[in-house]
């Protein structure tokens, strides 16, 4: 719990708007492989990832598709299913043995409506998301595999050490082999 006060502490939330915060999010859980989110069920949660790493994947024609891997004090939630509240269409599943502090839906709502602080904090953390988004979508178009993981490298270095490579070349959208190459080329 330290962590995720911390976190709205250290972005603006003031000391006293943290008990109703605290008393919303709950401690969960969830062991090394098993979902967060699955395809065709509505997410129901946001959560703070307090211990671990998460793989966010579709699958298509059998294959996993990984698009975005996030770690430790960062937040996580299948975005469409849960702002929509609609059956989703990607996977959200742990990587390691991890723990997370997590919020409904409902208890986000009322949490918003209630505390100007957290409307702000929550509002900012959106900005983020969706400016992160598009960042990852323009490099996508823009910049070859080459880039993409020299930056991933500058900006990310710990959470690339930690992401498997099978998912790393599927998040830069190469094969296995071709990372291997350009991890040799640059390294």
């Amino acid at each position: 719990m330290e962590q995720l006060l911390s976190h709205f502490l250290g972005n603006g939330v003031p000391v006293s708007e943290i008990s109703p915060i605290a008393e919303a999010f709950k401690f969960k859980k969830i062991s090394k492989g098993d979902f967060f989110a699955e395809e065709g069920k509505t997410s129901k949660y946001l959560a703070f990832i307090s211990k671990g790493l998460f793989q966010y994947f579709y699958l298509k024609d059998g294959k996993e598709i990984t698009t975005y891997v996030s770690g430790e004090n960062t937040f996580l939630a299948s975005l469409s299913s849960f702002y929509k509240q609609q059956p989703g269409k990607e996977f959200v599943r742990a990587l390691v043995d991890s723990e997370v502090w997590q919020i409904h839906y409902d208890d986000l709502k009322k949490l918003k409506k209630e505390s100007d602080a957290f409307k702000a904090f929550y509002i900012e953390a959106i900005e983020q998301v969706l400016a992160g988004i598009d960042e990852s979508r323009s490099k996508l178009i823009i910049m070859t595999a080459e880039e993409r993981y020299a930056s991933l490298m500058k900006e990310e270095p710990a959470l690339l050490q930690q992401i498997p490579l099978q998912y790393l070349a599927s998040i830069l959208g190469v094969t296995p082999r071709h990372l291997s190459r350009i991890r040799s080329n640059i390294c």
